[in-house]
């Protein structure tokens, strides 16, 4: 008689043990080499792997063969390719069994990050096989171990970094001297920039250079910038550094589309701006000690012209950003501007470096208020033509217009009514004596501004910085204009008129923008020109609502203008790109 045949049961395994296969399948292992029981049964021996933490797995070898080879063909494709810095490994290949948890963890195996080709001078405190990128955020050092709060790139590449933002600059209204900062980078430590604001600059190098291979190290400098922040806080002598370092990353989210953190970091810079007296340079005191209080952050004097040159570009850099992108944030300025005393911004106009490289300061004003600024007029606030100046007086103008029509907004509300006057003369708003007060005095100011300007067919031949301030300025305070009468317009046919007419004049400056100088413009223009086709949509419809039919193809040319110019930004700035996706898909029915 034939007999059963019955498979013993196999001897249990110690834990972690077990091949890859039987481990997914949750099938009894023996465990046996090359090739288990289970797998030889299934006829799938190559399917057996074991992972024990000591050997790589048939798969982990057959990766990395595939990554070597991937990066061997980019580097036969294109010899100017650098290999990346950091190489990115699957997780579970470097999980250890639970049997063998605590071994090897200083082997080049345990590391989840491998440096080859790494710019970065090894950390005296770190071993060779240390990653020099982490992707969390370790605590800050304690204030008696200065400056030590990231590892720092060699002299060498940080000098290519800083060459590299050095021709945009002007795009983050930076005012450090380029020269003493490439500089800074072969002194000891003490006598560097905090790595907050080094590392914030080689962040916009490394995101000023997308696609190119530098690109692949700017989340490392955005992660160090931003752990370095809370360290640079605890230090008063590098007060300025964070403010600055503020900016960059303030802009840097703004133009990614982060705007919450953008706007953070924007408050952060205007507010210590202000609290170490930065507004008030000039005079040597804090708002703090004016008032006869302590002073947490006393700035020191400065060295010479040129660092005091850089305390007046650094504070504007945060006037310019608070005025701006606290309209289109729709929230309140930072930095007051009072009639008089300590909230008072007593500050030249800025110069050029080469002029404070000379040691040439202009005298103070008293730029006290909005008000004072609209009251006295362009003219009598100083005779500075510089491509900063223009940004500032446009920055005034843009959220000046902001402000005034938000209280107007609210009024209203507050009131229940649309102050609409009909007569048979007269078709429009009636504005409070307060309101058409001030309404008039801004488009004044404005109107007065623009007619200081260079006339937009002479752009041509100014040079490119020259050039590339002009657009900005000239399309905030045009944007200023088209956002005092756009609500209105819907009420009153001549603030109709006047809006348009504004959004109008930026789209002829389209025209004087060349392809190079959407590489150098500020991201600030993005929404501006949102502003300026949201005006130009409401005539779209208006034309076509309106009887006899007119011709809409004059609009809809403009409307494709604006929305050419936001495409070639958006290539820059993703934040510009986001807009321009929503503006096409709401005219994708019209």
């Amino acid at each position: 008689m034939a007999t059963k045949s019955f498979d013993m049961p196999l001897p249990a395994l110690q834990r972690g043990k077990a091949c890859l296969r039987c481990r997914k399948r949750k099938m009894r292992c023996d465990g046996v080499k090359p090739t288990c029981q289970q797998c030889v049964r299934a006829k799938k021996p190559e399917l057996c792997q074991y992972d024990d933490g000591k050997t790589k797995t048939k798969t982990q070898v057959l990766r990395e063969n595939i990554e070597r080879l991937e990066q061997r063909i980019k580097e036969l494709e294109d010899p100017d390719y650098v290999p990346p810095v950091v190489s990115l490994q699957y997780p579970q290949f470097h999980r250890r069994s639970d049997s063998d948890s605590s071994s090897s963890t200083d082997s080049p195996e345990s590391t989840v990050f491998s440096t080859p080709r790494s710019p970065f001078l090894p950390s005296a405190t770190s071993s060779p096989q240390e990653p020099w990128i982490q992707f969390h955020m370790s605590p800050s050092p304690a204030p008696s171990d200065p400056c030590q709060v990231t590892q720092q790139p060699s002299a060498e590449f940080a000098q290519i970094l800083v060459d590299t933002f050095a021709p945009h600059r002007h795009q983050c209204l930076f005012g450090l001297h380029i020269g003493r900062l490439r500089d800074s980078f072969t002194k000891p430590l003490s006598e560097q920039h905090h790595p907050v604001l080094t590392n914030a600059v080689f962040l916009w190098a490394c995101y000023l250079s997308r696609p190119a291979p530098l690109s692949e190290h700017e989340y490392h400098f955005l992660s160090r910038a931003l752990e370095a922040l809370s360290d640079g806080l605890q230090r008063n002598q590098y007060i300025l550094d964070v403010i600055q370092a503020s900016c960059l990353l303030s802009l840097y989210f703004l133009s990614n589309g982060r705007a919450i953190e953008g706007s953070c970091h924007a408050t952060t810079a205007a507010s210590l701006a202000v609290q170490c007296g930065l507004h008030g340079v000039m005079t040597g005191q804090t708002a703090f000690e004016s008032l006869g209080a302590f002073s947490p952050c006393r700035l020191d004097q400065p060295k010479d012209a040129i660092e005091q040159g850089e305390r007046i570009l650094a504070f504007w850099q945060v006037f310019i950003i608070d005025r701006c992108w606290s309209a289109i944030l729709q929230k309140p300025a930072i930095i007051p501007d009072g009639p008089e005393g300590c909230l008072s911004v007593i500050m030249p106009w800025p110069q050029s470096m080469k002029e404070y490289e000379l040691g040439q300061i202009n005298g103070y004003h008293l730029f006290s208020t909005t008000f004072s600024y609209l009251e006295d007029g362009v003219s009598r606030l100083g005779d500075s033509f510089s491509p900063m100046t223009l940004r500032i007086k446009a920055s005034v103008l843009f959220q000046h217009a902001h402000h005034l029509i938000s209280r107007w907004e609210q009024r209203r509300r507050l009131d229940h009514t649309d102050y609409l006057s009909t007569t048979d003369n007269y078709v429009g708003l009636t504005l409070p004596n307060t309101f058409s007060d001030e309404f008039q005095a801004l488009e004044q100011a404005i109107s007065r501004f623009l007619s200081s300007q260079i006339p937009i067919h002479q752009l041509d031949s100014a040079m490119p910085e020259d050039r590339q301030a002009c657009i900005t300025a000239y399309t905030l305070a045009n944007v200023a204009m088209v956002n005092l009468n756009f609500s209105l317009g819907d009420a009153d046919p001549a603030a109709y008129e006047k809006c348009v007419r504004a959004a109008r004049c930026c789209v002829s400056m389209i025209d004087y923008i060349a392809e190079t100088d959407y590489e150098f413009l500020d991201p600030v223009l993005g929404p501006c020109w949102s502003f300026v086709v949201d005006a130009l949509v409401r005539d779209l419809y208006t034309i076509e609502a309106s009887w006899p039919l007119v011709s809409s193809a004059d609009v809809r040319h403009e409307i494709g203008t604006m929305l050419y110019a936001m495409n070639n930004l958006g290539k820059r700035f993703p934040s510009v790109a986001y807009s321009l996706s929503k503006l096409q898909k709401r005219l994708s029915g019209i």
